[in-house]
C-alpha cells in the first residue's frame, strides 16, 4: 500500500540521548500510510501516556533509512506489510521480528487498465508500470500466475506511484501496479475509453495478502518486553476507538497525514481495515503455535523470492513472535 499520500521521506537520526528511560519509550520510523494513523491517535488521546510509554514516531518512505537505523539500533520499531518486511536485503540475522498487525489492505492496492484489458491474459507481450517491490505486484503477479503467466510476459516500467495518473493519460503503457488515492484518481480523470481497477485487494481471495506488521528489535525486546505489551495495547485502544467513534478518530488522525477528516474516512470506508484485537491475536497464533500470518508469510515469501524481491527464504516461525500479543491479550486492554 505504499504508500499513501504525502510520500515525503524524512531521513531523520535518532540518538539514545533522553530523559525517559529506554523501558519506557518507543522509537520508531513508519511510512506515510493512514494504516499507521493508530499510532498517532493513541498519542493524541492519551492512551501511551496512561500506559507510562511515550512513543516517537517518524514518518519514513525510503525502506534503505529504515533498515539503517535498525542496524544501529537507533529505533526500536518498524511498520510495514509482510511482502516488504521480507525484502532485500533481510536475512535470518537482520534486526527486526514481527509481534502484531495493524491493517490490512482491502481495496487500497490494485491494477488499473481500460477496454483494452479485459483480463490479466491480455497483458502478454505489453507495457505495464509499477513502483518496484509495491504489494500491488504481488497481486499481479498471483494473477499472472493464474493465467500461466509470469512477470517474465510483460514489458515492465518503473515508475513512482504518484505518477499513476500522468502515466495511465500514455497509451502505450497498458496497465499499471498502484494504490489509493492514486489509483481512484488515476481513473476518474482518464479519458481512456472503459478506465477500470482491473485488480484489487478487495477481492475476498487476497484478504490477507497485504497485511502490514509491527516489528520490533529483538535485543530491545527481550531486555524490555512489558514495553511492547503496553505498546501494543495503546494501539488497540485506539483501533477500538476507530470503530466507536470514526469521526472523531479521522478529526484526530487528518493532521498527521495531511489530510481532511472527509478524506480519512473515505479511506477508512473502503481501503483498508485496521485489525482489532481480536483479529490480530488469532493472525498471530499462539506462542509455539501458527496463525494465519505464518501462511500468509510463506505465500509472499514464495512470491518475493520468484519475483526477485527478495533474496533469502526466511522461516515464518523464526520471523514472527506472538509472546507479546499472547500477554496483550491475557491482560486485556
Amino acid at each position: 500500500m505504499k504508500r499513501l499520500l504525502q510520500s515525503t521521506a524524512v531521513v531523520v537520526a535518532l540518538t539514545l540521548a533522553s530523559p525517559v528511560l529506554a523501558a519506557d519509550k518507543i522509537r520508531m520510523l513508519a511510512p506515510t500510510w493512514l494504516g499507521f494513523a493508530p499510532v498517532h491517535v493513541a498519542t493524541d488521546l492519551g492512551y501511551f501516556k496512561a500506559l507510562g510509554l511515550e512513543v516517537d514516531y517518524k514518518f519514513e518512505d525510503d525502506r534503505a533509512n529504515v533498515m539503517a537505523a535498525y542496524a544501529r539500533g537507533d529505533i526500536d520499531v518498524d511498520m510495514r506489510t509482510v511482502g516488504e518486511h521480507q525484502g532485500r536485503p533481510r536475512d535470518a540475522s537482520t534486526p527486526g521480528i514481527i509481534i502484531a498487525t495493524i491493517d490490512q489492505s482491502v481495496g487500497g492496492d490494485g491494477v488499473i487498465a481500460d477496454d483494452a484489458v479485459p483480463n490479466v491474459a491480455a497483458l502478454k507481450g505489453k507495457t505495464v508500470a509499477a513502483e518496484p517491490n509495491i504489494p500491488a505486484r504481488l497481486l499481479l503477479q498471483m494473477e499472472l500466475k493464474k493465467a500461466g503467466m509470469s512477470f517474465k510476459d510483460l514489458n515492465l516500467k518503473d515508475i513512482a506511484s504518484a505518477d499513476t495518473a500522468a502515466v495511465f493519460a500514455d497509451g502505450s503503457i497498458a496497465a499499471i501496479a498502484t494504490y489509493e488515492p492514486f489509483m481512484s484518481q488515476a481513473v476518474k480523470a482518464s479519458t481512456r475509453k472503459g478506465a477500470k481497477v482491473l485488480i484489487s485487494s478487495a477481492d475476498p481471495a487476497y484478504r490477507g495478502i497485504i497485511t502490514d506488521v509491527i516489528t520490533a528489535r529483538q535485543d530491545d525486546l527481550k531486555a524490555h518486553p512489558d514495553k511492547y505489551v503496553r505498546f501494543l495495547k495503546g494501539i488497540y485502544q485506539a483501533i477500538e476507538f476507530s470503530k466507536k467513534d470514526p469521526k472523531k478518530f479521522a478529526e484526530l488522525a487528518a493532521p498527521h497525514f495531511g489530510m481532511t477528516p472527509a478524506e480519512v474516512e473515505e479511506v477508512l470506508s473502503g481501503s483498508l481495515a485496521y485489525t482489532a484485537l481480536p483479529e490480530a491475536a488469532a493472525y498471530m497464533g499462539k506462542p509455539g503455535a501458527t496463525g494465519k500470518l505464518h501462511e500468509i508469510f510463506d505465500t509472499v515469501m514464495a512470491l518475493n523470492l520468484e519475483n526477485g524481491a527478495a533474496d533469502t527464504k526466511l522461516v515464518a516461525t523464526q520471523q514472527i513472535d506472538a509472546s507479546v500479543m499472547a500477554k496483550v491479550v491475557e491482560g486485556g486492554l
